[in-house]
């Protein structure tokens, strides 16, 4: 039996809070998993030529259609993960970004992968967090703490490790 190749991969997301303190989630799945639903933080791949912040901001405007001001760099994640039968290592960078109110997504933008692969949107505090992973997967799975934290302390000096694997 042939062996898949784990795909690697790096990757910038958008921690997009707003004036009530609430973070913008996307909701997806896996086609080979449909019974999975894994809300995460805007953002995607880093392409060759972009640093981790223009990788952040662009993927945030494609994504959700909103350009915004990218603020410091709080967290850093490694994930391995299948998606579509096709096993991942992904080494992620989360920005802080304060969006004032908030909105509606605006999924214009979006590749036609990408709209398969989201189902929704929401804002969440911390109790919704909690809660929403009592039914679904939060990546990283430590959110609720995390934003807790980053909501009470402010943005750490320095980036923090994070929760790593959602689903294998």
């Amino acid at each position: 039996m042939d062996e898949v190749q784990r795909i690697t991969r790096e990757c910038a997301r958008v921690l997009a809070i707003s004036a009530r303190g609430r973070l913008l989630l996307l909701r997806g799945h896996d086609p080979a998993r449909p019974d999975f639903a894994i809300w995460h933080a805007p953002g995607g791949g880093i392409e060759a030529g972009e640093n981790a912040q223009q990788a952040a901001i662009r993927e945030f405007g494609e994504e959700i259609g909103v350009q915004i001001e990218l603020g410091p760099h709080v967290w850093n994640r490694l994930s391995r993960f299948s998606y579509d039968h096709v096993p991942y290592e992904q080494s992620e960078r989360y920005f802080v970004a304060m969006v004032g109110d908030e909105f509606e997504p605006s999924f214009v933008n979006m590749a036609d992968y990408e709209r398969e692969w989201v189902t929704g949107f929401a804002w969440f505090d911390v109790a919704a967090l909690r809660d929403v992973q009592t039914r679904d997967l939060l990546a990283p799975p430590d959110l609720p703490q995390r934003l807790e934290e980053l909501l009470r302390d402010g943005a750490p000096r320095m980036p923090i490790d994070v929760g790593g694997e959602v689903l294998p």
